[in-house]
């Protein structure tokens, strides 16, 4: 085999250092710089994803601070008008007791009904706002698009955890 002849090995050093030099400003000049430029627009690709997670992340708490408040809300009004409602309903029970007993009766339970109508009205908006919310958060954070029954599911589980 001529690669093992001794006498061969100059000349094969010298065509393995010139090949080796041409290979080596050829990948030098034209493929790393490309690779290079791959890599930093990756790594540029991925840092925005994840200031663009931060952000949602960000908007989603308060969003959800948001929901929270208005809840809280939206309960307080709710006890507040339960508590007028009882007031007014003792003075008159108070004042016209024999002659009124039976209209405030249908009067509670009118009150009672405006009451849970507005509350059930005011949970339904809250329900479909957080549904439509945490639809959209879901979509912009980790780009799936849930079903409006896994939305409903979710909500009504935040709901009975925290009501």
């Amino acid at each position: 085999m001529p690669q093992f002849d001794p006498s061969t090995f100059t000349p094969q050093i010298f065509w393995l250092l010139v090949t080796f030099a041409v290979l080596f400003v050829a990948m030098w000049r034209h493929a790393l710089p490309r690779i290079s430029g791959i890599l930093e627009a990756r790594q540029q690709r991925i840092g925005s994803d994840l200031d663009k997670a931060a952000a949602l992340k960000v908007e989603t708490e308060r969003v959800a601070a948001e929901y929270e408040k208005a809840l809280v809300e939206a309960r307080d009004k709710a006890a507040a008008a339960i508590k007028r409602a009882d007031a007014e309903m003792a003075a008159e029970a108070v004042q016209r007791h024999e002659s009124f007993g039976k209209e405030l009766a249908a009067r509670t339970g009118e009150a009672e009904q405006r009451i849970a109508a507005a509350r059930d009205q005011a949970l339904g908006n809250i329900k479909t706002v957080a549904e439509e919310t945490a639809g959209a958060a879901t979509a912009k954070l980790i780009g799936v698009e849930p079903s409006p029954e896994q939305l409903r599911d979710a909500v009504e589980d935040v709901l009975r955890r925290h009501g």
